[in-house]
């Protein structure tokens, strides 16, 4: 800006000049006022170059301002996580994490407190339309061979935007799955875990290594395509619960050393046209043998569709998924007698209202109902007489609390789950959450 002043001081001191040099010859005049002309040709010039410059940097910021960026976030139809904005050439960061408490009220022995997670995003603006954006997550506070703890990484991609309605990603990156697969920090929903639907059947936070285009239009419809890897039906462990607790939570990968010979792929579509509505789906296919299996070749699909209306103080949100792995009964037959064969299908859905009871400019408070019904082993294939699996009843959980944003980015949380096929698992829980 130094320049800029020394300039202007400049045109003004020939300003003065002029008006104060009457003996001035009028070659002396014609000079001057030549100078004055050139003298304000450059000070256009300037502050025309200042002005694109402001405008990429604001067209920059718009495009990639967070760990899930923000231009991207809105393709997808959803918002992004706040506070990730990067200049070119600088690293910038942002971050979000949890903690919680949670007592079973049939057997207080089961209670525990946990530092869910802790959270780092990190990012790096190469140019205008070009950056990284990545998260290092830490869970249950310790990591190592003998905690349950672990470290992980959830998002490692380069974005690139060629425009304002065009972007595409390439690297390690959340699917475009529901409503929280990608908007999963703990302000993002209400109680203080993630919903039964959108971990059990839809296993937030699911991500996937390839390539991903996002697209927009001015109509409100926001799209999203990819080529990924998949998920590996080999992993499966019939001899444990971790197949009933989420089917595909127990196959996925994580881009960790992954089989990549079966490759999927997805697509997602949302509509954001009319203020405070989104609607929208994906799909998700692909391979699941990946080459090894001896039981014959498997295919994984995963679809939902969602919804969120914000009328006023209300928040209405419902989703509905569904999952298919094809070709089980061979793998299923090997493996008779186990706990956890392999379902056919499984399912689920919620509605959910909230309420801002109380909106006083840094906080509100907004309790919240929530009902799920949901099956992790809806059907299994026909493995013949006395030897089909049966499937459980739908699981239903009633969820009653309230979230206290206490400042922009902190929440308190406190909710009561009931569940109606197995009250020994009925409990309260109490959470702290927040995202920078």
């Amino acid at each position: 800006m130094r320049g800029y002043a020394s300039r202007i001081l400049s045109v003004l001191f020939l300003l003065s000049g002029i008006g104060i040099s009457h003996a001035a010859s009028s070659q002396d005049l014609e000079a001057r006022v030549q100078a004055l002309a050139e003298q304000l040709d450059a000070v256009r010039a300037e502050l025309a170059q200042l002005k694109a410059q402001q405008n990429a940097q604001a067209q920059a910021i718009a495009a990639t301002g967070n760990a899930q960026p923000a231009a991207a976030a809105e393709l997808a139809g959803a918002s992004a996580p706040a506070g990730f904005v990067s200049s070119v050439g600088g690293p910038s960061f942002f971050g979000y994490g949890e903690l919680n408490y949670s007592h079973p009220t049939a057997d207080s022995a089961r209670t525990t407190a946990d530092l869910a997670r802790f959270v780092v995003g990190i990012g790096y603006q190469f140019d205008e339309n070009t950056r990284l954006a990545s998260e290092i997550e830490i869970e249950h506070a310790v990591s190592s061979a003998s905690d349950p703890g672990e470290v992980e990484i959830e998002q490692a991609y380069i974005e690139r935007r060629f425009n304002d309605h065009l972007f595409a990603k390439i690297g390690l990156f959340l699917v475009p799955s529901g409503m929280l697969n990608e908007n999963h920090e703990p302000t993002r929903y209400y109680g203080v875990f993630r919903n039964s639907i959108e971990t059990a059947i839809i296993p937030t936070t699911w991500r996937e290594g390839g390539v991903q285009l996002l697209g927009s239009t001015d109509a409100g419809l926001n799209w999203s395509v990819g080529l990924t890897t998949g998920f590996n039906l080999n992993k499966w462990d019939a001899s444990s619960g971790e197949g009933r607790e989420s089917p595909l939570g127990a196959i996925h990968q994580e881009l960790s050393l992954a089989s990549a010979d079966d490759l999927s792929g997805f697509a997602a579509l949302n509509y954001t046209g009319l203020p405070g509505l989104k609607v929208g789906g994906s799909i998700f296919s692909g391979g699941a043998s990946q080459g090894q299996s001896a039981a014959g070749r498997a295919r994984v699909t995963l679809w939902e569709g969602h919804g969120r209306w914000t009328p006023g103080r209300w928040e209405l949100s419902t989703l509905y998924a569904r999952g298919h792995i094809s070709n089980t009964a061979a793998a299923n037959l090997l493996t008779v007698g186990n706990p956890s064969p392999i379902p056919q299908s499984f399912f689920g859905w919620y509605a959910e209202a909230a309420y801002r009871a109380i909106d006083r400019g840094n906080w509100a408070l907004t309790p919240f109902l929530r009902y799920e019904r949901f099956n992790t082993g809806a059907s299994y294939a026909d493995l013949g007489i006395g030897l089909t699996p049966a499937s459980p009843d739908d699981s239903e959980v009633f969820t009653g609390g309230v979230n206290w944003m206490i400042a922009p980015g902190v929440v308190l949380k406190a909710d009561y789950l009931n569940f109606r096929d197995r009250s020994g698992d009925n409990r309260y829980d109490l959470g702290l959450g927040y995202q920078f």
